[in-house]
């Protein structure tokens, strides 16, 4: 009998390709808004949209010390230093080297899985890791032009990478005891609470009447899709999955940011095609239904 989690593979799918939409966007609102102004007010928006998840079920126990600890370092590292590095970085990068580097968050997450939740790294799943980081960073390296890198602006790529990953091993530690929704509220809190003294000291100086109604529409998006959509989505996804193979499905992150490259009139070469075919043959390699008994 073939055992294959389509709910979970299709919820974690679905995540990362809107976090990969939003990544392509958000050249165009770091244009629009200070950096943690725009963090604050992702947060903000989205805190008044999960209002009624914060509610405790009845079934789901009191949170624990440790719960708590979890909670705080998950915004902290996937929420608030994810986004702070990810819109730095991008404002200092250029796309190809935003590209290859990205495409190292599942190798990250396979690393910190093994040394922290000890999980087995067996064959599949580390030659579906290599294919899809090989096929992204294949594309990315495919790609001439844009702005000039600098090391800051690549480092703090990187560092993206490393929230990232632990952001998806913290949060498979948290759904064993609470469910997807409390989560994303949870976080989404602490994330407001770390922001909310930097967003105002930029917000004082800034003139809100600057951005285009554009901007504040692709802002809504943002906060909807990047604090409380794709966060739901994941952690509704990771409950049945190793870290290390949910982590594979980080792949549709650089290619949902370059499909809406194409979506603003890039072209799509053959070279990048195959690096495409590439990573997704990454996925059904990590992915593929082990015989069970």
């Amino acid at each position: 009998m073939l055992a294959v989690p389509w709910r979970a593979y299709a919820l974690l799918a679905a995540s990362t390709s809107l976090v990969g939409s939003y990544v392509g966007l958000s050249k165009l609102l770091v244009a629009a808004f200070p950096v943690f102004l725009l963090a604050g007010l992702r947060f903000g928006f989205a805190a008044v949209l999960m209002l009624p998840w914060l509610k405790k079920p009845a079934n789901e126990p009191p949170l624990d010390a440790r719960s708590r600890r979890l909670l705080f370092l998950e915004s902290f590292l996937g929420n608030f230093l994810f986004s702070i590095c990810m819109l730095y970085g991008l404002r200092q990068s250029s796309a190809v080297v935003a590209g290859v580097i990205l495409a190292g968050i599942p190798a990250a997450v396979a690393l910190l899985s093994w040394a922290v939740l000890r999980e087995r790294l067996n064959g599949r799943t580390l030659a579906g890791i290599a294919c899809a980081v090989g096929g992204i960073a294949l594309v990315a390296t495919g790609k001439q032009g844009g702005a000039e890198t600098t090391m800051v602006g690549a480092l703090l790529l990187i560092a993206a990478v490393f929230c990232e990953a632990c952001y998806v091993v913290i949060g498979k530690q948290l759904t064993a005891g609470l469910g997807p929704k409390r989560i994303s509220a949870l976080i989404n809190l602490w994330g407001l609470a770390l922001v909310t003294p930097l967003a105002i000291w930029q917000g004082l100086s800034f003139d809100f009447s600057a951005p285009r109604a554009m901007d504040w529409g692709l802002l809504a998006y943002y906060s909807a899709t990047a604090s409380v959509i794709t966060v739901w989505l994941w952690m509704a996804g990771l409950q049945g999955l190793p870290a290390a193979k949910a982590g594979v499905f980080m792949v549709f992150l650089p290619i949902s940011t370059a499909l809406v490259g194409l979506a603003l009139g890039e072209a799509l070469s053959a070279q990048q095609a195959l690096a495409y075919g590439l990573a997704l043959l990454g996925v059904v390699l990590a992915t593929w239904p082990a015989r069970v008994r």
